[in-house]
């Protein structure tokens, strides 16, 4: 007989916080660049030991319009841990550049889900 694991119920789990962000570079940056400039902001803060109890994620993004041709601006929604929520804030001020080119990030406000952050910070 297979056995199955079970779920774990939502008391027992870790709770989750979103954090509204918006990057403004003057490169056209993809998921996988925002992903590396966190991770690599991150581990230079806090180390690997830090950086992994964050469980950081990057949940969605969008790419948004601007007049300027010169600067590219970007919204999105990261995922950490809710224990850790004033040390990953910490660490998105402190990423200025990405492969030599400056970078603008900042955070636009934190939810509990996805659907309140995107409705209250994202607002397409």
């Amino acid at each position: 007989m297979i056995q199955k694991l079970k779920i774990l119920p939502p008391t027992i789990r870790d709770k989750k916080r979103y954090i509204a962000f918006e990057v403004t570079s003057s490169v056209s940056l993809g998921r996988e660049d925002i992903i590396s400039m966190m991770l690599n902001g991150s581990l230079y803060l806090y180390g690997a030991c830090g950086t992994g109890n964050f469980e950081l994620w990057v949940v969605k993004l969008w790419r948004c319009t601007t007049n300027n041709v010169q600067e590219h601006r970007m919204k999105g929604i990261l995922r950490c841990r809710r224990e850790e929520i004033d040390s990953v804030r910490a660490v998105i001020p402190t990423i200025t550049n990405f492969r030599g080119k400056p970078v603008v990030f900042h955070t636009l406000g934190i939810s509990g889900t996805i659907k309140s952050a995107t409705k209250n910070f994202i607002k397409l």
